[in-house]
């Protein structure tokens, strides 16, 4: 009896590391993608290129990842999940290799192209993984190790990456993320079990769910959002220091506050965001137009800076939460689609916002980043505002 009892407690605590494996597995993986927000000067530097040119890197990894994520997600949707996922954290470790080796700019973008496509995969299987392998009754705990997972790659994994390659070089901190990627392979080797794939879906769903025009909305409002997020943001490590005039360990802090935010963001949507959301969103898109609109106005004052990036981060997160619940809720039976085409937008966003912040900071100049991200913001605004007036569904509860 008290040997069953102990096999019991090690299968349960062997559950819960392999949801935490899951955690750390997708810190991993946004820390690569946010990593180079933080590194663009030295890569640029590096290279002999400019800021801008080195923002391509931002835009085409956005785009590989908002153009392969559903088709990929349905090309593997009948493979068993544990070889699916270590054969893309393979494709990441491999790619990652190239990263520290890249002989050209070219190179990097190619090495950035196969993590690209490990993270269109990787994501839309990852939150049905957790919730597999979690303990009992302990679904909601696996989605928020995997959303915490996000949060720190923000909070830590940037300002950690940014001083590595301020003291090592921007190859040691893309070789960092390869040696923390392997070592999470072996881990996911040993522990996860066999997951054949539960998946039951096809291209004729999305017709279907783009029938819905509230949803419609949703992924517009999605696109807006993150296109003027990194419009402004893409180039806020470039801006800090030559439009600032402000210190490298200055701006690691800031990253790493907006990062912090992000978690504020997330507990503030936890304990208001069931009866709130649609006020939280409208509060957040604000905060947003706003703290992009006086960021050369606050760029002099470290303290302004920081009080600015701590709402932008904080506003960021509970918006994306809740966008996050909302599109969840249009289709309780499409939700692995419904994901997948979210996480597409969003990076089609990323990927357009570097692009206009690269195209600022060309032909106009590097402090304008924030007037154009506040530009396409307000036009988020003027949509969420008409999302209100026209659909009386979005300010139910969520529960």
């Amino acid at each position: 009896m008290k040997h069953n009892l102990e096999t019991s407690s090690d299968t349960r605590r062997t559950q819960y590391f392999r949801v935490f494996l899951m955690g750390i597995s997708a810190f991993v993986m946004n820390t690569t993608e946010f990593v180079p927000v933080a590194l663009l000067s030295d890569i640029a530097q590096d290279f002999s290129i400019t800021t801008a040119e080195t923002g391509w890197m931002l835009t085409i990894y956005a785009w590989i990842v908002a153009a392969m994520s559903l088709p990929l997600m349905l090309l593997t949707s009948r493979f068993e999940r544990k070889g699916l996922l270590l054969a893309i954290f393979a494709v990441f470790i491999a790619s990652h290799i190239l990263s520290v080796f890249a002989w050209s700019f070219q190179v990097l973008l190619i090495s950035r192209m196969g993590i690209a496509l490990s993270h269109a995969i990787f994501w839309s299987i990852t939150a049905a993984i957790a919730i597999r392998v979690a303990p009992e009754g302990k679904k909601a705990l696996a989605l928020s190790v995997i959303a915490t997972g996000t949060s720190l790659a923000m909070v830590l994994g940037v300002p950690i990456g940014r001083l590595v390659g301020q003291w090592f070089g921007w190859r040691t901190t893309f070789g960092g993320i390869g040696l923390i990627a392997f070592i999470v392979f072996v881990l996911q080797a040993r522990l996860l079990p066999t997951l054949p794939s539960m998946f039951e879906g096809s291209f004729r769903k999305i017709p279907e769910l783009l029938k819905n025009p509230l949803l419609v909305c949703l992924y517009l409002l999605i696109l807006l959002v993150f296109t003027a997020h990194y419009t402004a943001y893409s180039y806020i490590e470039p801006f800090m220091l030559q439009v600032g005039s402000v210190s490298e360990n200055a701006a690691t802090f800031v990253l790493l506050l907006f990062g912090v935010a992000g978690i504020v963001g997330s507990i503030i949507f936890s304990r208001w965001g069931d009866r709130f959301s649609t006020g939280l969103m409208l509060t957040s898109i604000i905060l947003m137009l706003m703290s992009m609109l006086i960021l050369f106005l606050v760029i002099t004052s470290i303290w302004a800076l920081s009080l600015t990036a701590f709402l932008w981060g904080a506003a960021l997160m509970l918006l994306l939460i809740s966008m996050q619940a909302k599109v969840l809720m249009v289709d309780v039976n499409a939700q692995d689609m419904l994901m997948s085409i979210f996480s597409g937008i969003i990076n089609l966003g990323i990927g357009t916002g570097a692009l206009f912040g690269g195209y600022a900071v060309t032909h106009l100049s590097i402090s304008s980043v924030g007037y154009v991200g506040a530009a396409v913001a307000s036009v988020a605004l003027l949509l969420m505002l008409f999302m209100i007036k026209r659909f009386s569904e979005l300010s139910k509860p969520l529960s």
